[in-house]
């Protein structure tokens, strides 16, 4: 294998494929990255064996011999790093050999390998169970609206992920730690999924999607399998497996009898919280909402009994209520949502609180105890 590449068309890949690189080797062919060479194209493939990120790049075609190898992956990165942006960088593996050199202006690298037959890889076999196609900023947003919501090591692992649901038009995602809840969706003609379908992506696979996906019209394809779900780009195959499980039923949380409204500035709100925030308890984070004509109270204390008011004018004419929350929940939907002002709907002081961003956005929390 020989090639000869640009810097940053070796370096871009090779960033794109890196968070599937595997940090703790587990397996030292996990730490590395599959260069492979053909038909006038550079594959840059990593995984770890949850997730497996594949970049394509075209290459020039006269400076170009086929072949694969596998190196060692934040090594190869940070060579590259280092060189100057504009520097041609030479890339010679022999067959059979033990070791890719790198060669760039008057450096020389010589990085050990391991065998290309090592490396682990998802056969496209098992997808074909549904497919849609969505512009990667629109799905991009609805995975940024939801993902925050998602449990982090908690015992129930389908809780530790968000849940992608296809169903007659419409793809949904969904997140849940149990205490919040945010859902997000959008019709699409290209989801011709009659009978609802739903997987749940881990969140290591979500994380990844956010970093990769652009904010642009260019299209992304969905597939689901089985055991895995693919995502390709122009640019990127990303593929993961799915947590086996079955996702709670969240229209049984997010509440039906709310009959107190209220809308708030998003920016005003957010502030309010964030102050009276500083004096919450450090542990249990709860913070006191009091309802009343045409004001909305915030207030805490803590166990060096401190205490911080704020005080919102808002439109309110229901009886009196009196709710405790997480404010870290709060503070939360406020820092991703992008409306100018949040729909807050109460039933009453042991109902969980839902909050509407727009017709397509929604959230939940659950109250607590102060």
């Amino acid at each position: 294998m020989e090639l000869i590449i640009e810097r940053d068309k070796l370096l871009r890949p090779l960033q794109m494929v890196s968070g599937a690189v595997e940090r703790r080797q587990t397996l030292p062919i996990l730490s590395n990255v599959l260069l492979s060479i053909q038909d006038n194209k550079i594959s840059t493939t990593a995984t770890d064996l949850e997730i497996e990120l594949i970049s394509n790049t075209v290459l020039n075609d006269s400076a170009i011999e086929s072949g694969e190898v596998t190196v060692p992956a934040r090594k190869l990165i940070d060579i590259c790093r280092a060189l100057p942006s504009n520097t041609k960088i030479k890339l010679k593996f022999k067959e059979g050999g033990r070791r890719l050199t790198v060669h760039a202006n008057d450096s020389k690298f010589a990085l050990s390998t391991l065998p290309v037959s090592e490396f682990p890889n998802v056969e496209e076999s098992r997808f074909g169970t549904a497919e849609c196609v969505l512009p990667q900023n629109q799905l991009k947003t609805l995975i940024e609206k939801t993902y925050f919501a998602m449990a982090q090591q908690d015992v129930r692992y389908f809780l530790n992920g968000i849940l992608l649901e296809l169903n007659q038009g419409v793809i949904r995602f969904v997140a849940t730690d149990g205490h919040r809840l945010a859902t997000a969706f959008l019709t699409d003609d290209s989801i011709k999924q009659e009978q609802n379908l739903q997987v749940i992506i881990p969140r290591k696979g979500v994380m990844e999607l956010i970093r990769l996906l652009k904010d642009t019209e260019d299209k992304a394809q969905i597939l689901i399998g089985s055991n895995h779900i693919c995502v390709k780009t122009d640019e990127l195959i990303f593929t993961s497996k799915l947590i086996e499980g079955k996702f709670p039923n969240y229209n049984v949380v997010i509440p039906k009898n709310g009959d107190k409204e209220v809308i708030v500035d998003r920016n005003q709100f957010k502030k309010a919280l964030a102050r009276v925030s500083i004096l919450s308890n450090e542990t249990y984070r709860g913070i006191r909402i009091n309802l009343a004509s045409n004001s909305m109270h915030l207030s805490t204390n803590n166990p060096e009994q401190e205490e911080a008011e704020e005080k919102i004018v808002i439109d309110y004419a229901h009886p009196d209520l009196e709710i405790g929350f997480n404010v870290n929940y709060f503070l939360d939907i406020c820092n991703t949502s992008t409306a100018d002002e949040l729909k807050l709907i109460f039933s009453d002081s042991d109902g969980g609180i839902l909050i509407e961003e727009a017709n397509n956005i929604t959230y939940v929390v659950m109250p607590m105890r102060i």
